[in-house]
């Protein structure tokens, strides 16, 4: 099968897509699920066909695509996802996330406004579960609730740099939802929890040491799904 057709078994949507968000969710979807691979090239005309709209909403979601850093355009070359991490790149992201994190859970608790902390705080003590169903559905929730928790904290920083930057880190972690464990969820809300009383207390210190054990617990259970990773394809001829 070329690459000019649409691939069996991709996800259908149940009614016809008019809505750039629509149009969005459903190439998300694909590139969570690994059903348009990590490095392949994005057809445009052959997804447009697919989910029965024309190309321009196509256009407008990867470009959002390409901000979340789950697909990435190149000149004359067009879209591609974004290849999953190697296991020294997996480290590397972890140990960029644990200078930067852990600095922006410190600046948090110094900088943050009263409803700052308060939001925090609410989204800590919210329940991180795991949706039915299979694939990235199944980490939706989980993924959503983690990664608004890790935003407030880098916009209560004050820094919008910082922030930016944690958000397109954190775009890397995902392509490996589907490889990764679930069963880490209570362990992680207690860990949220922890980093938010620090935050609310004003406690920089015991932010950025929370904020860092976080991450070391979550690089550790997230670990075991290297194992289950597919064997890295083949260099592709750029042209």
């Amino acid at each position: 099968m070329t690459q000019q057709e649409p691939r069996e078994g991709r996800l259908r949507p149940a009614r016809r897509l008019t809505l750039t968000e629509d149009v969005y969710e459903s190439i998300k979807t694909l590139v969570m699920d690994h059903i348009l691979p990590p490095g392949e090239r994005v057809n445009i005309d052959a997804l447009a066909r697919e989910l029965d709209v024309s190309p321009t909403p196509v256009r407008e979601a990867l470009a959002r695509l390409e901000a979340d850093g789950l697909v990435r355009k190149r000149p004359l070359s067009g879209y591609t996802t974004t290849p999953l991490l190697s296991r020294a790149e997996f480290d590397d992201l972890f140990d960029v996330r644990q200078l930067l994190e852990g600095a922006t859970a410190g600046r948090a608790a110094t900088h943050a406004s009263v409803e700052a902390r308060q939001r925090i705080s609410a989204e800590a003590a919210a329940s991180i579960d795991v949706e039915a169903g299979d694939g990235y559905r199944r980490h939706a929730a989980f993924t959503a609730l983690d990664a608004t928790f890790h935003d407030l904290i880098a916009e209560a920083s004050g820094s919008p740099l910082l922030r930016d930057t944690i958000t397109r880190l954190h775009s890397h972690l995902h392509l490996h939802r589907l490889y990764f464990p679930v069963t880490g969820a209570l362990d992680t809300n207690t860990e949220h929890q922890r980093i938010a009383a620090a935050i609310v207390a004003g406690d920089a210190a015991a932010a950025t040491a929370a904020m860092r054990a976080h991450l070391s617990a979550a690089r550790e259970r997230h670990l075991p799904a290297f194992d289950r990773l597919p064997a890295p394809a083949a260099p592709r001829d750029p042209a």
